[in-house]
């Protein structure tokens, strides 16, 4: 090794010694760092680092808060997308509960009639003491076929036969002409080929009512009364005769209510116009009657108004 070297050599580690602290100075800032330490612990809220502290948040302060602003709004960009999923999900939840809120609204009026419906047809069974099978109005006979008929959801699997009265809570609807195992046809009483034997009032005084085929307001019917002497009254009730065995029509069902009264010079004899009590028009759930135990796919309205 040359002289030159020797002396590179020399200088490099003397040049590293004076970078390297020496073990004084080492010692010196521990005791010093322990020291500051042991003041602030003590100073109780008076520290003599106090000053120093508050300078330093005097400066760095501001950084961290304009940092904090330009972090937050980056560090919040997953709740935000969470947020928008939840209220979405929300939204879609309260659309879904609106639109069958508003499905009861519009259909509230519906079940309430037809509920009171079927409280008259219980009454009905109850006040006649008869069975009867509810059904419902599923179609109407066409106007080409020149007769006033309805079909309802209910046959011969429910115990129905031809020829059984069919009532609903207001009074007579007519009676059953033919039938197939889970539908059957019933001619109505306005019907122009119906007719039903009828008394009227307190006088119990015996009848004959015929359809006219009209519905709604003209759907009236002209009452003849067998003793041709006899003179309804104005406002007088009238209800079915009742025939041999209850069939087609059983007694003591309300028909309708006389209006007016005419006389026939041809004939020479009093008649009387009934306005029925059943609308025709709005028809819906109605009771075909049958005898009390009779087998049924359905639940039976008995004649103390309890189902079976």
């Amino acid at each position: 090794m040359g002289q030159r070297e020797r002396r590179w050599r020399s200088l490099g580690d003397l040049d590293a010694d004076r970078r390297r602290p020496s073990r004084a100075l080492l010692v010196a800032l521990v005791l010093a760092c322990a020291s500051l330490i042991v003041l602030d612990v003590q100073g109780d809220g008076d520290s003599p680092l106090e000053p120093v502290r508050a300078a330093v948040g005097e400066v760095f302060g501001p950084v961290e808060n304009a940092t904090a602003a330009v972090v937050r709004p980056i560090a919040a960009i997953p709740d935000f997308f969470r947020t928008r999923d939840s209220l979405k999900a929300e939204l879609s939840s309260l659309e879904a509960e609106n639109a069958e809120l508003r499905s009861q609204v519009a259909r509230s009026g519906f079940d309430r009639n037809r509920l009171a419906e079927y409280d008259g047809l219980t009454a009905a069974a109850d006040n006649l003491g008869q069975a009867l099978v509810p059904a419902r109005v599923v179609g109407i006979g066409p106007s080409q076929s020149f007769s006033r008929t309805v079909t309802i959801d209910a046959g011969s699997d429910a115990g129905i036969t031809p020829d059984q009265t069919v009532l609903n809570a207001d009074g007579l609807v007519g009676r059953v002409l033919r039938t197939t195992r889970t539908t059957a046809t019933v001619l109505l009483v306005i019907d122009t080929g119906s007719v039903v034997g009828g008394r009227v009032g307190e006088s119990m005084e015996m009848g004959f009512l015929r359809g006219r085929g009209d519905l709604g307001a003209e759907g009236k019917l002209d009452l003849e009364l067998v003793d041709q002497a006899e003179v309804p009254a104005k406002h007088d009730a009238v209800v079915t005769w009742g025939s041999d065995g209850g069939a087609p029509y059983v007694a003591g069902v309300p028909v309708g209510r006389v209006t007016s009264v005419y006389s026939s010079i041809r004939e020479t004899a009093q008649r009387a116009v009934i306005e029925p009590f059943v609308d025709f028009g709005a028809l819906d759930l109605v009771g075909v009657v049958v005898p009390s135990g009779t087998p049924s796919d359905r639940a039976v309205i008995e004649a103390d108004g309890e189902l079976r």
